[in-house]
């Protein structure tokens, strides 16, 4: 009877486990898809380099050449995303930063990546920033507009 019990308790651990991974909210982003602040520098500051689109989802275009949508969770914003993404090949890099908080907080980053996406963009990226734009970008003497 104790081996039952045992056997039960497991097959309903590994059920409750199953269900609470179902839904845990997955990121409209893949690992693949975010690109090292660093890297984006070095591609900048290499003028022989394919350089991205860059674009703005937060609260200011601090990058050097970044485009503005404004913060993709403000009312139109996103309509001023897809306007700029309606000019680009859909096969060319797209790199998109808000930077106003760390990823867990930010209100910008998943509508405006998940835009990117439903546009069929075969290069979308997000800008790895941990912390926020002043921490992992112009602290560390990243190319500025």
């Amino acid at each position: 009877m104790r081996k039952i019990s045992i056997i039960a308790s497991l097959v309903l651990g590994i059920f409750t486990f199953n269900i609470a991974q179902a839904q845990v909210t997955r990121e409209p982003w893949t690992a693949a898809e975010l690109k090292s602040a660093e890297d984006l520098a070095k591609q900048i500051n290499n003028p022989s380099a394919a350089q991205p689109v860059i674009i703005n989802v937060g609260p200011q275009a601090v990058i050097k050449g970044s485009l503005d949508a404004g913060a993709a969770h403000e009312h139109g914003n996103i309509d001023q995303l897809k306007s700029i993404l309606a000019k680009q090949d859909k096969n060319r890099e797209v790199v998109l930063y808000c930077g106003c908080c760390p990823f867990e907080k930010c209100p910008n980053i998943r509508p405006a990546f998940a835009a990117l996406k439903d546009q069929n963009f075969t290069k979308p990226r997000l800008l790895d920033i941990p912390k926020n734009i002043k921490t992992n970008w112009i602290d560390k003497g990243y190319p500025v507009n």
